[in-house]
């Protein structure tokens, strides 16, 4: 067992008054970054992005606890019961997604064995995910991150701070990078490399990749690529119904999860066909533990928007705890003769009067395109899922309807 792991599991956990609020919304940051963190791992295969995976993995096994805790002594009647039930079917769809990453994370920890073509899967322009340890000695190093300017200057993003054991996720402009800071990073491969010299002192290698040259292994890393990019769509889309109480938006999370155990179907027939043609087929075993750990994602996106899918009233407790922004999630469906039928996508954005940003499609004979920057052209029958303003999103589903 990891040293960590066993000090981890036996911390006892006491009840503090606590906000129920407070709690979902850490709950719901660390699952979102445990997601990220966990396919870095992997996909980079670092020990250390997998390590930081199993520290806030444990984080919220507290939380979880905290969260039951809370819950329970909220519970005075059946009214009361009715609607915190689906808020403790958002707390254990949390934890399932936390353990989820850590499994996905001991792929890497335990060294089950992946293929290289995971890391060659990897789109030449995406983003990287890094951690570092912040040196006494760096530019940086006691700064806020207003005064680094770090996004504007190099389009690299600090996503969490670890600071001993405590976490300080989504860090604000006047958070301050202090030494021995454990910082995350996400960035261009171009630039995070003189980001980490600079916080670091030392010289930023990135990882060589090799060509697969197995076809069937090629198409099984391509799936699990992709059921990994729907299943944290589906994640974004359940919390979403959640705070806007959306049956519309929960029924697309329950499409997502209906496609991606599809391809979970797909993925491990393509795996067992490349195992007779791979050189080393002991490790495509890390690979058979990602799938099985994606569709474990996938399904505790739909515990989270259960409650709606079953039309019980939203807690305000939820509401508040999901509700970070002005910005919200919107699903529209575009009717034959709209102005959006035949609109062309510019990097994901419709050739439209409008600023929502189209992230998904959902095409009738094609099943979900993940739109990211891609260029596309919209039709009749596509169901949008796009990022925006209420302003823009009430303009936008006026768009999608034929006058």
């Amino acid at each position: 067992m990891d040293p960590l792991e066993g000090e981890a599991s036996s911390a006892s956990v006491e009840y503090e008054p606590v906000s129920v609020k407070d709690v979902l919304v850490e709950m719901k940051d660390t699952a979102e970054l445990l997601i990220d963190l966990s396919y870095s791992a992997v996909l980079h295969r670092n020990e250390d992005l997998a390590q930081e995976v199993l520290r806030l993995e444990e984080r919220m096994n507290v939380l979880e606890l905290r969260a039951r805790m809370s819950l329970m002594l909220a519970a005075r009647n059946p009214a009361d019961a009715e609607q915190l039930a689906p808020v403790l079917g958002i707390v254990a769809a949390a934890d399932d997604i936390s353990d989820a990453a850590g499994d996905i994370a001991k792929i890497v920890l335990e060294e089950m064995g992946l293929p290289d073509a995971m890391r060659a899967a990897l789109p030449e322009a995406a983003e990287t995910l890094v951690r570092v340890v912040v040196d006494p000695d760096s530019s940086y190093a006691d700064r806020t991150l207003a005064d680094i300017d770090l996004e504007s200057e190099t389009g690299v993003r600090v996503i969490a701070l670890r600071r001993g054991d405590e976490w300080l996720l989504n860090p604000g402009p006047e958070t301050t990078v202090t030494s021995d800071d454990v910082a995350l990073l996400r960035g261009p491969e171009a630039a995070i490399g003189d980001v980490c010299e600079t916080l670091t002192g030392e010289p930023y290698e990135s990882p060589s990749i090799d060509s697969p040259g197995v076809p069937d292994l090629e198409r099984a890393v391509d799936t699990i690529i992709h059921m990994k990019n729907l299943s944290e769509l589906a994640v974004d889309l359940a919390y979403s119904s959640v705070l806007f109480d959306s049956a519309a938006l929960a029924e697309e999370v329950r499409n997502l999860e209906v496609e991606v155990d599809a391809m979970q179907s797909r993925f491990e027939a393509w795996t067992l066909r490349a195992a007779a043609d791979a050189e080393e087929p002991i490790a495509l075993r890390g690979l058979i533990r990602l799938g099985v750990s994606t569709e474990v994602i996938s399904d505790a996106a739909i515990d989270i928007s259960e409650g709606v899918l079953r039309d019980f009233d939203v807690h305000p407790v939820v509401q508040l705890a999901v509700q970070e922004s002005d910005e919200i999630i919107t699903r529209v469906e575009i009717e034959p003769g709209s102005e959006l039928d035949g609109t062309t996508m510019t990097g994901g954005v419709p050739d439209v009067d409008s600023t929502m940003s189209v992230i998904a499609i959902r095409r009738p004979d094609e099943g979900w395109i993940l739109v990211g920057t891609a260029d596309a052209e919209l039709r009749a029958g596509d169901v949008l899922i796009s990022k925006g303003t209420r302003t823009a999103a009430e303009a936008f589903d006026a768009l999608s309807t034929s006058s």
